[in-house]
């Protein structure tokens, strides 16, 4: 994607998170989007082809990177592998905080069986991402399980954060601390958390495969 089309795309989601708590993701969100961005309404289609689905998929994507990026500024870096993930995984809740009705609709868009799909591949990448920044470079089964083992922690501490109305979240941080405790004590329950996450997520199978392949070949 040509950085002009990824301008364009970003500058059409941004005005469009405006309207989203009000009228879903949808395609009126987005056009409403498109038209607050200086560009006329059919402009929407064309930034996202695939409708809302693609534009909830695309939030999710701008979310990972903004993640990255504040772990890397961060002034004191954690040292223990836990503490990387924790950060990671509060950074990137942090960065999206004033639009949390639109994570909270984006994961109920992403959740349904047309866009499953679509939406395991968005969560998948998140997965990886946050491995990746803390330094993963595993290319055994570790790879699968290790990612699979974030997913459920990270599932579970947004949909706990959506419902989380403590000052600061801090009761969000607390849950987030105390998954990841309870994952890194048994390392040896990864396979099993990772199995869990497949047999109730609608076609997961293949997709973990599927996104190692596109990581492997430096596709995203």
């Amino acid at each position: 994607m040509s950085i002009v089309k990824e301008d364009f795309r970003l500058a059409i989601l941004d005005a469009a998170l405006a309207h989203i708590p009000f009228d879903g993701w949808t395609l009126a969100a987005l056009e409403a989007g498109a038209v607050d961005a200086g560009y006329p309404k059919i402009d929407a289609v064309r930034a996202f082809p695939d409708g809302p689905a693609e534009a909830a998929q695309f939030h999710s994507e701008v979310a990972d990177r903004n993640m990255v990026a504040a772990f890397i500024e961060m002034e004191t870096m954690p040292l223990r592998t836990k503490e990387k993930v924790a950060a990671l995984v509060r950074l990137r809740l942090e960065g999206v905080a004033e639009q949390k009705e639109a994570v909270r609709l984006g994961f109920g868009l992403l959740s349904r069986p047309q866009n499953a799909a679509r939406g395991l591949r968005a969560l998948a990448k998140t997965a990886d991402e946050i491995w990746k920044a803390v330094g993963d470079r595993s290319s055994d089964f570790n790879w699968y399980t290790k990612r699979g083992l974030v997913a459920a922690v990270y599932v579970s501490t947004v949909s706990y954060w959506l419902n989380d109305t403590s000052e600061g979240s801090r009761e969000t941080w607390a849950f987030l601390d105390r998954r990841l405790d309870d994952a890194m004590r048994f390392p040896k329950k990864a396979a099993e958390l990772f199995d869990k996450l497949r047999n109730n997520v609608p076609r997961s199978d293949g997709i973990f495969a599927a996104l190692k392949q596109r990581r492997m070949a430096r596709r995203w």
